[in-house]
């Protein structure tokens, strides 16, 4: 999988990937808030969502002690990355911005 994320994350286009955990509330709404997000931002950006439990190594090579963690890549490059619930809004405007720069 590691070897499948990395090249994931080499996109030109901005990738969010959502750490999360299924028995994590926060994740069960951060989820609902990424269906939006996807809607409002359609291709510019892809969301990937990524089970700590079943990938504890990448979640410890990118330093995710919480859940939910989101991450930003771009090129292979980290642009962003934090902890918590985000609203509909900032990842929107979050994602636009990676994805014109």
């Amino acid at each position: 999988m590691s070897q499948k994320f990395k090249e994931l994350i080499q996109s030109e286009r901005p990738v969010l990937i959502d750490f999360f955990a299924t028995w994590c509330g926060p994740c069960k709404v951060q989820s609902s808030v990424l269906t939006t997000v996807k809607e409002n931002i359609g291709d510019l950006a892809r969301i990937v969502k990524i089970d700590v439990d079943q990938f504890p190594a990448i979640a410890a090579e990118y330093g995710v002690r919480g859940v939910p963690t989101l991450a930003v890549f771009k090129n292979g490059e980290l642009l962003y990355k934090q902890s918590g619930v985000h609203d509909v809004n900032t990842l929107t405007k979050l994602l636009k911005q990676f994805a014109e720069s």
